[in-house]
Formats: C-alpha cells, sequence, structure tokens
C-alpha cells in the first residue's frame, strides 16, 4: 500500500480496507500521544487534551480529509461531502456507516479506476 498516497492525496479512489487502515493508522498515534502526554504531564484535566495529542489533532485534520474524500470517490461523490461532520452526531454516523460500511462504486469512474479491479 502507498502510504503517501493514501495520506497525502486527495485524487483517486480507496476501497473500505484503505479506508479502515487510514483511518487506525490515525486513531494509533493519537491514542500513543495521548498516553505520552499522560505520562509527560503534558496533558490537561480541564481541557481534555494534551501538548502532543492536541498538535496532532490540528496535524491529522489534512491526512483524514484526504482520506475521507478519497474514500467519497468511491462512493461516486465529491470529497465536499467530508462537511457532512459539521453536523453534530449525525454527521459521524453517516460519515462511518457511508465510507467505513458500504460498498464503493463498480468499476471506473470519473474520479479513477475501482481500487478492487472490478469492471463494471
Amino acid at each position: 500500500m502507498d502510504y503517501k498516497y493514501l495520506f497525502t492525496s486527495f485524487e483517486g479512489r480507496i476501497s473500505r480496507q484503505q479506508f479502515w487502515i487510514g483511518v487506525l493508522i490515525l486513531l494509533g498515534i493519537a491514542i500513543v500521544l495521548g498516553v505520552i502526554d499522560v505520562f509527560a504531564g503534558t496533558y490537561s484535566v480541564h481541557n481534555s487534551i494534551g501538548l502532543l495529542s492536541g498538535i496532532w489533532s490540528i496535524a491529522s485534520i489534512y491526512f483524514n480529509l484526504a482520506i475521507y474524500t478519497k474514500r467519497w470517490h468511491d462512493r461516486g461523490k465529491s470529497g465536499w461531502w467530508s462537511l457532512i461532520l459539521l453536523i453534530p452526531i449525525v454527521g459521524a454516523i453517516w460519515l462511518i456507516i457511508e465510507l467505513g460500511c458500504l460498498p464503493g462504486t463498480p468499476g471506473p469512474s470519473g474520479y479513477g479506476p475501482d481500487p478492487l479491479g472490478a469492471t463494471a
């Protein structure tokens, strides 16, 4: 798997498996940094975030949007659908179901070839 493409490109399509791998890698990094924050004493109970995990939260927005955009493309939709996350609770549920559970559009599309290699 091309991780540079997965985390930095906004073009093309990715499968559900690639989506979950990317999301879990980013989540794993966030958890590790959160644990480091707790042990380093940089975690603030009042703000519920630590120094390293706070910086990672901001930096990972780009990586998450790159993953989401490619997955939306596989579903035949624009990456702008990521804005659905601005709707509290419902947006996150919609995104998880649509990107993480539903299959992509089979065959090539205007966004690129089928990541699973299927033809229409």
